[in-house]
């Protein structure tokens, strides 16, 4: 057994964010767990080749947006989840952050970061 804060494990800025790696591959769990941070006010278009991905929301409030425009609210005690690659907006209201917790599937090395341009998803 471990115990880990998030304040002692590695955190990356992924762009209009942060992601605090509380779970990566080198702990050999099958999975990854963050503690992500969504900016106030941003929109993040994503899209994860490599991992499943799902979202459960504990602060803030947000939207994830499917690639043909379905909408979805999301406020705490909702989770989305990611189960086909799927590409996305993520966003998060203008007057606060929104915080996640991100399960990735196959896990997290931990120090990806995405690299966000207006004309396409990122991915990782």
């Amino acid at each position: 057994m471990f115990v880990r804060r998030r304040e002692d494990v590695n955190t990356v800025n992924w762009g209009n964010g942060t992601s605090s790696r509380l779970l990566v591959e080198q702990d050999s769990m099958g999975f990854a767990v963050a503690h992500t941070v969504v900016k106030a006010g941003s929109s993040s278009m994503l899209k994860y080749s490599r991992h499943l991905e799902a979202c459960y929301c504990i602060a803030g409030s947000g939207a994830v947006v499917e690639h043909d425009g379905t909408r979805h609210e999301i406020v705490p005690g909702v989770l989305y989840a990611l189960d086909e690659h799927d590409a996305h907006h993520l966003q998060a209201v203008d007057h606060e952050d929104m915080h996640l917790i991100s399960v990735f599937n196959p896990p997290l090395r931990g120090d990806e970061a995405h690299s966000l341009d207006p004309s396409g998803y990122s991915s990782y």
